[in-house]
């Protein structure tokens, strides 16, 4: 794949596929990567064909986390409001797959817990070893991590900086699916094509409740959840999906 193209971008049947494409560079992420993520990510919400997206690595790994070779070099890839890799600060409203291979480090792994949803070859491996190189995982390791395994086991792989691999990484919670070596794009695409025969308002608006319910009171979470969700109810997608259900055929949805 041309290294002039960091990131590589296709779209098929509503379901977005974007390559981290510096595999030289065990697809490090540069600032050119997080510019062509973030225009992805764009896309990604605001063109209504498109569903759900995935996100890979070429040459059978996923992201070594930051280019160190242009980090001393003064070049970070950030972007403002978006943060590490062009989004791992401001994640898309559509679902947003991880299919993983080999290693996911560093900022990879924090790429991948940026997602909604994570796929990986049962040969994969995971870390943040950040602190061997006298850094902090600081694009999410240290405040997303502690919120998606046991904060014990997020503060040892923090503190120490050693890999898990994909048995570990499903016994704590971090992957959903674990797949062959060589199949985790082919096990994500399973994945999407699941989420986009189902309603797009219900899908879109059921991840906001999620993303954003974690840190509501009891007192409030009723409220703030039917604020977001009751427009899914009076929909023409609910009329359509009850309508198919029964007449017995797949729905047709409009997404409002």
């Amino acid at each position: 794949m041309s290294e002039e193209q960091p990131v590589l971008v296709d779209v098929t049947d509503g379901v977005m596929t974007i390559t981290l494409n510096r595999g030289k560079a065990k697809n490090a992420v540069n600032k050119a990567m997080a510019e062509g993520v973030a225009a992805a990510m764009d896309e990604l919400d605001s063109n209504d064909d498109i569903r759900v997206a995935i996100i890979t690595g070429a040459d059978n790994t996923f992201c070594a986390g930051m280019d160190l070779k242009a980090f001393v070099t003064g070049e970070m890839p950030m972007l403002p409001g978006r943060g590490f890799a062009g989004f791992v600060e401001a994640p898309p409203k559509k679902p947003l797959i991880a299919a993983v291979e080999g290693f996911a480090l560093a900022g990879g792994l924090e790429v991948m817990i940026a997602c909604d949803l994570v796929v990986v070859a049962d040969n994969a491996k995971f870390g943040i070893p950040e602190v061997k190189r006298g850094l902090a995982a600081a694009a999410g390791g240290l405040v997303r991590l502690p919120k998606q395994i046991p904060p014990r086991v997020a503060m040892e792989m923090a503190l120490t900086g050693d890999f898990i691999d994909a048995t570990k990484a499903a016994d704590v919670g971090l992957v959903n699916r674990i797949v062959p070596a060589g199949s985790a794009l082919e096990g994500a695409k399973e994945l999407a094509a699941t989420i986009v025969a189902n309603g797009p308002l219900a899908v879109r608006l059921s991840k906001q409740v999620i993303a954003e319910s974690g840190d509501w009171t009891a007192a409030e979470m009723w409220d703030k959840q039917n604020e977001i969700v009751m427009p899914v109810f009076t929909s023409e997608d609910a009329i359509e999906g009850a309508t198919a259900f029964a007449e017995k055929r797949a729905p047709n949805w409009k997404g409002k």
